[in-house]
């Protein structure tokens, strides 16, 4: 029988966290009976992964926006619950104590009841390569995530290839030392596509789930109109599931402007619709970077920022000095200095891929290791 684990993730603004634990869990289910607590709305057309359980934690809030005690109440309860229930071997949390600080109430109740157990489980972070470092009380925030790790984690798994990003870059706290073991995985990555295959003369216009993609959407549409009908490549926009419908019916009116323009609601693997373009603009997400880098296909990126928001900045930055794409900023630049973008996007030749992509493998690795290893000093202790 596999040994139960019990991954928790909350996402929000878009399917960046979801996207990536989706793949995690298709590795982590060939060594593990699997549980996906999960939490935010799960939008069509994106497959559930077979062979786990998932258990749909309801919103946290109501239909106003406003956190609902009762609903809080419900999730903690829910997740106390599975934990009591399934006694797992491996409780995986995403992000948190690094962010999801609102959803204390309900992770920290579960981390003090699976450490209460008879045999605790293996407690795991699950993180991303590039946080959130521009908040205000910054220090605090990071003495307190530095403090909750060592208190409650085991292992601290950070989906990254150091040569990229690594976690001092973004995470600093001032008096207190992370102790907890850290261990970079690699990027979580689809798998590398051949680029042998046909591809259109098109070029992909995405923004991950959507939410924030208008701005990204009209800016290109503006520069496309720039450039010479005769010669410029078309377009195939992919709103994304999130895109509110009121924006998405402001692009597609934008859209019948033009007889060059594709528009699709949503696409079930954008990764492969990647790989079937001749380029392709987009934010810098997390998995939209890695989608970049699985298909080699060659790539301009308007980074999503706020005073606050610099992960997609930061990420793009660095892509561009590996040579791995191209980007522009995306409230500096002007539609003319976009359509030169555009219109050369795909004349440079990108340097071979020197990251390591295989962080999803190599996650379920650490984690059997880990438990390995915690079997047998318990075994060791009872003899």
């Amino acid at each position: 029988m596999k040994p139960r684990l019990l991954f928790y993730c909350q996402h929000s603004v878009g399917l960046g966290h979801l996207a990536r634990s989706f793949a995690l869990v298709r590795a982590l289910r060939e060594d593990f009976s699997v549980t996906l607590a999960c939490g935010g709305v799960l939008p069509p057309g994106i497959p559930v992964p077979s062979g786990i359980v998932l258990e749909s934690l309801p919103a946290h809030t109501t239909a106003d926006g406003k956190p609902d005690p009762a609903i809080s109440a419900a999730r903690r309860d829910r997740l106390l619950a599975l934990q009591c229930q399934q006694l797992p071997a491996v409780v995986l949390i995403e992000l948190f104590p690094f962010g999801r600080k609102k959803f204390a109430n309900e992770l920290l109740p579960l981390l003090k009841q699976s450490r209460r157990t008879a045999l605790p489980p293996l407690i795991a972070c699950s993180l991303r390569d590039i946080l959130v470092s521009g908040r205000r009380g910054q220090a605090h925030h990071d003495d307190r995530a530095a403090w909750l790790c060592n208190r409650y984690f085991d292992r601290l798994l950070i989906h990254a290839d150091p040569a990229l990003a690594r976690l001092e870059d973004s995470f600093t706290p001032p008096r207190q030392i992370l102790r907890t073991p850290t261990h970079y995985t690699g990027y979580v990555a689809p798998p590398r596509r051949s680029s042998a295959g046909a591809h259109g003369r098109h070029i992909l216009v995405s923004a991950g789930g959507g939410l924030v993609g208008l701005p990204l959407f009209m800016r290109v549409l503006q520069a496309h109109a720039l450039l010479d009908p005769a010669r410029r490549r078309p377009l195939r926009l992919v709103a994304g599931p999130f895109l509110p419908e009121r924006d998405y019916q402001d692009i597609a009116i934008r859209t019948r402007l033009f007889g060059d323009v594709e528009l699709l609601r949503s696409v079930p693997d954008l990764a492969a619709e990647m790989s079937l373009a001749a380029g392709s603009i987009s934010q810098c997400g997390y998995n939209t970077a890695m989608d970049i880098l699985a298909t080699g296909t060659p790539a301009l990126v308007l980074p999503y920022a706020t005073a606050t928001e610099t992960e997609q900045l930061q990420r793009a930055c660095r892509l561009r000095e590996l040579g791995m794409l191209d980007w522009l900023d995306a409230t500096q630049s002007s539609d003319a200095e976009l359509a030169a973008a555009i219109e050369r996007l795909g004349t440079t030749k990108q340097p071979a891929l020197r990251l390591n992509l295989d962080g999803a493998r190599r996650t379920a690795a650490l984690l059997r290791q880990f438990l390995s290893e915690r079997m047998s000093e318990n075994h060791e202790h009872v003899a």
